[in-house]
This record gives structure tokens, sequence and C-alpha cells, in this order.
């Protein structure tokens, strides 16, 4: 029976239900998938879905107006006295009510079965998203343990020790005698020590003593002298005379 009450025409399979049957039927052409291959799976899921509720309603908005329509053959056959034509008519409204019931509860269970899977789908990216996020955390890990950060201070460390020896060893001065300082001073000391040694064995030259001029004629007269005093001038000019 077509309850369309019209011959179907024959539709043309859209791009997702192709897509739809060459994945289910040609394994993904990559080994049979990984991830994207079940997202993919999953949205060509949730739109033929969509389309078996798409075509639910249209049968359902087609069995109600079946229903409109018997609805007033009936009423008209009643006008005519033709009860039991008017009695045909509300059995086939009982039919298509009953139809459009059951309608009403497989679009009910295909929509609970899209809000699930796409339900399902959003914690799946969420796992997988966050099981990314873990995988990278333990990468960075392996690659910066405390162990390997250890080891990175110790090698900065010595590096600056090392540019710091660099740094002191070219801001020395450039002497070729620089090596040799203690030797030039001890023989500095020597040099000195030998001069004071000398001056030590050297004799000592004698000094030159300037005596006063003695007179040669007499000795001046002392004014008031008194006999001794006079006696003491002849003496000394006999002495001086004697020089």
């Amino acid at each position: 029976m077509n309850w369309f009450g019209r011959k179907k025409e024959k539709q043309t399979p859209s791009a997702v239900s192709s897509t739809s049957k060459n994945g289910r039927g040609g394994g993904g052409g990559g080994g049979g998938g990984g991830a994207t291959a079940r997202q993919t799976s999953t949205a060509n899921t949730v739109v033929s879905l969509r389309e078996s509720i798409a075509t639910q309603e249209k049968r359902e908005q087609h069995l109600e107006k079946k229903i409109e329509d018997l609805t007033a053959e009936a009423k008209a056959k009643m006008a005519k006295k033709d009860k039991k034509g008017a009695l045909f008519c509300l059995k086939r409204k009982k039919l298509y009510e009953a139809e459009i019931d059951k309608i009403a509860n497989i679009k009910m269970t295909l929509e609970t079965q899209v809000m699930n899977l796409e339900s399902a789908a959003q914690n799946a990216a969420t796992f997988q998203a966050m099981n990314a996020g873990k995988n990278a955390m333990s990468n960075i890990r392996e690659d910066t343990n405390i162990d390997k950060v250890d080891d990175l201070m110790d090698e900065i460390k010595e590096e600056m020790e090392m540019a710091d020896e660099i740094s002191n060893a070219l801001a020395q001065p450039v002497d070729p005698l620089l090596t040799d300082e203690d030797d030039l001073l001890a023989e500095l000391q020597e040099l000195e020590a030998q001069d004071v040694e000398d001056e030590l064995l050297m004799p000592a030259k004698a000094e030159e003593v300037t005596l006063p001029v003695v007179p040669s004629g007499e000795l001046p007269k002392i004014p008031n002298a008194t006999k001794a005093e006079e006696a003491e001038l002849k003496q000394l000019e006999a002495e001086l005379a004697g020089l």
C-alpha cells in the first residue's frame, strides 16, 4: 500500500549519503580509520538520522492531510445518508491516526538517537582534546625533567665560570718581563746591598779645619788691665810668637 497516495519519485543520493556509504563499504581507504574516520562516520550517521526524521515529518503531514479529506468525505456521505460509506471513511481515518502515533514515536526515537549521538561525539572530542593535552604535558615533562634541569643549571654555572676565567686572562697586561719581576727585585736588592757595603769600606776623608790667623804684631793692650792680666797677655804673645 502506498500511504502517500502518489508514486515516489526516484531520488538522487546526496553527497553526504554517498560519502557515508563509501565510508562504510570501502573501509575508509586508510586501514580502517582512526579518530577522523570515526568522527566522519558519526557525522554521517547524524545526517542520516535527520534525513529520516525529515522523511517521517513529510509522511506525517501527508497523513494529516488524508485525515482531513476523510473527515470531510465522511461528513459528505452522512449528508447523503450513505452511512456505510461514512463508516468506511472513519475506519480509514482511524488507521491514519494510528499511523501518525507510530510516526510520532519513531520521530521521538530518532531525535533521541541524534541527541545521544551528538553528545557522545562531543564527549569523545572532549576526551581526545584532554588526552592530547595530557600527552603534550607528558612529552614536555620528558624533555624537561628535574635531572635535565639540574644538569642544565650545572652546565650554565660552568660556562659562566669559564667566561670569567677567559675575561680575567684577557685583562692581564702583556709584559714579557712581568714573569721575571721577582728575580729583578732580588737583583735590585743585591745592588743596593753592594752599594752600602762599598760605602762602608771606603776610607773616611779628613775634614779641613780652618784656624784663625795668628796675629803678627803685638796684641792690643787691655785698658785698665791689672798686672796679672798684663802678665797673662805677655805670656800669650810669647806662645803665639813660637807657633
